[in-house]
């Protein structure tokens, strides 16, 4: 399973003069229209096998279209022009921006995901469970489905059945200095105020609060610490309307939005609900606590976790000369019994680009880390869009500022993706020399996957510890994945300085566990960065080690089949 995280409103921008806080008109705005047969057949060559679109459900946003009755909200609880697709303004719609027919919105979006499936990709998007939108309030609400906090007492900080949690005050928001958007604009008022996204229960958050936020109550008393399930929550009534909703049009998997602030009994029910009656969807959940992955997956039932506090932590500091390459196997030992759940990445919309300056200033540095991300585990690989070309998120879009990162709040055109976009032809002729190399390194890594895809679905075996003599264990990272007789050797060397030669050794343990006695003879063929074909016994390999010659940030994977 190779993921391709498109951020859908700025993945073809014909035309846009880039203004910080510019409005749709000067900047540009994808369209769902905009992702073609061609377009996602590239996604096909390269090796992806889901696209999870980000940003499709209608959020705030500072754009208006009255003509169509979708009235912009007040920018004091919006952050950016465009505003945060993590902040749901109505879950029953589709953002209007995305659409270039705007009452027809919802159909260009389900032709979008016939065509995914049209050409073998499967759908992703986004669910946001745990907060909405300061003034939510669905317009396309289903018969017999009421809007949030349409019921609430709002006179009581906590109830069972509320919606939201009520903190007695009036909102006090923060001055949001750094967006010009709501000088002269009018007060927001909200009496009394609602606590926000990220679990500030009282009436002035901070400017580094998800201010524009309000958190949604499953049923758990914050004051208290008590829980109330029994009889079930009227949101959790609701937030199944709405998994059911989607699950109708046919997408494949939820990218489920900080799964873990939402109580893991809530998708126990959930989860198994959906699945009586969609059994393939998948959940795909945002757990940052490592101690939690177990019960999200064996109690909450998600069938994946993002790996981001043990692998996308380990790795980033071995890229960045901050730790050692022992990390990966402690990641190992810890994840064990899990891979085949977690989803590795070094890059999606949270998360700095590698090839920023607040990373590690160049994508191939980080080529030996997607070589482990893409066949250390049993997991699903992802990726986000412009990675591939090496994207360094230089802009000062707007209300983020630059840090590194792809802005996920304003209007934008990113100039250097749209090289390859070209207006809708989707080819390499505009890109430099370089970015047409990274491209290659992704695409053969992403499809070499998808051909040795059941021999990466079985055993892993961890080859340093009988290596810690005889290489540098805090720069070279070596094992093998094999299914049967079929085995891949993959060696990484994460030393971004210089080439590293040694002899690797392999315990007799290894071959025991793979079933080949020490008579048998051996081809080792290169097949990733690496051409190399040597015949070689099994013995051989035991008694002497084979030979590396690795080339600096690069990992070689080869082939090793019996004669």
């Amino acid at each position: 399973m190779n993921i391709y995280q498109v951020f859908t409103r700025l993945f073809r921008v014909d035309e846009g003069a880039n203004v910080p806080f510019g409005t749709i008109k000067e900047n540009g705005c994808s369209k769902f229209n905009h992702f073609t047969v061609k377009a996602l057949n590239e996604f096909v060559k390269l090796g992806i096998t889901h696209v999870w679109f980000t940003g499709v459900i209608r959020h705030a946003s500072c754009t208006k279209y009255v003509e169509y009755a979708l009235l912009p909200d007040n920018p004091r609880i919006v952050k950016g022009v465009a505003g945060s697709p993590y902040a749901i303004k109505d879950y029953f719609d589709v953002d209007p921006d995305l659409s270039e027919n705007i009452p027809n919105r919802m159909d260009e979006f389900e032709l979008l995901v016939k065509r995914c499936h049209d050409v073998g990709l499967k759908v992703i998007i986004d669910f946001v469970p745990n907060h909405v939108s300061r003034n939510y309030f669905s317009q396309k609400l289903p018969l017999g489905v009421s809007n949030f906090g349409s019921d609430d007492v709002v006179s009581k900080q906590f109830n069972p059945n509320n919606n939201y949690y009520y903190v007695g005050k009036r909102l006090t928001l923060p001055d949001t200095i750094n967006f010009p958007y709501t000088v002269g604009s009018e007060d927001y008022i909200e009496e009394p105020a609602k606590a926000t996204g990220n679990d500030v229960f009282k009436s002035k958050p901070s400017i580094n609060d998800w201010y524009e936020t309000v958190k949604l109550n499953y049923g758990v008393n914050y004051k208290n610490g008590s829980s109330h399930f029994n009889p079930i929550p009227d949101t959790w009534h609701k937030m199944l309307d709405i998994l059911l909703f989607w699950a109708k049009k046919e997408i494949d998997a939820f990218r489920v939005d900080m799964a873990e602030m939402v109580p893991v009994e809530f998708w126990n029910w959930a989860i198994a609900n959906v699945k009586q009656h969609y059994p393939d969807l998948l959940f795909i959940g945002e757990v940052y606590n490592p101690q939690q992955y177990r019960n999200f997956i064996y109690h909450g039932g998600f069938d994946l976790l993002y790996d981001k506090e043990q692998f996308y932590n380990f790795i980033r500091e071995i890229i960045t000369n901050k730790g050692s390459a022992k990390l990966l196997t402690d990641c190992w030992w810890k994840q064990e019994g899990l891979d085949r759940h977690l989803v590795r990445f070094l890059e999606n919309h949270d998360e700095q680009r590698i090839a920023s300056k607040q990373f590690c200033n160049n994508p191939f540095h980080a080529q030996p880390a997607m070589v482990v991300a893409a066949t250390m585990h049993r997991g699903p690989l992802m990726i986000y869009f412009g990675q591939e070309i090496g994207e360094k998120a230089t802009y000062s879009e707007g209300f983020s500022g630059s840090d590194g990162r792809t802005t996920i709040f304003d209007y934008w055109r990113i100039e250097e993706y749209q090289k390859w976009v070209n207006y809708g032809k989707f080819s390499v002729n505009k890109l430099s020399e370089e970015q047409q190399k990274l491209r290659k390194f992704y695409s053969d890594l992403l499809n070499l996957r998808l051909q040795y895809r059941q021999i990466l679905d079985s055993s892993f075996f961890d080859l340093m510890y009988v290596n810690q003599n005889n290489l540098d264990v805090d720069k070279i990272f070596a094992y093998l994945r094999y299914f049967g007789h079929n085995i891949l050797l993959i060696v990484a060397n994460f030393d971004c300085n210089k080439k590293h030669s040694f002899k690797l050794n392999f315990p007799e343990h290894a071959f025991e566990m793979i079933g080949l006695d020490r008579g048998k003879l051996l081809n080792i063929k290169g097949v990733f960065c690496n051409n190399d074909t040597i015949e070689i016994s099994v013995n051989e390999l035991i008694t002497s080690g084979l030979q590396i010659n690795i080339d600096k940030h690069t990992a070689y994977i080869f082939q090793i089949s019996v004669m």
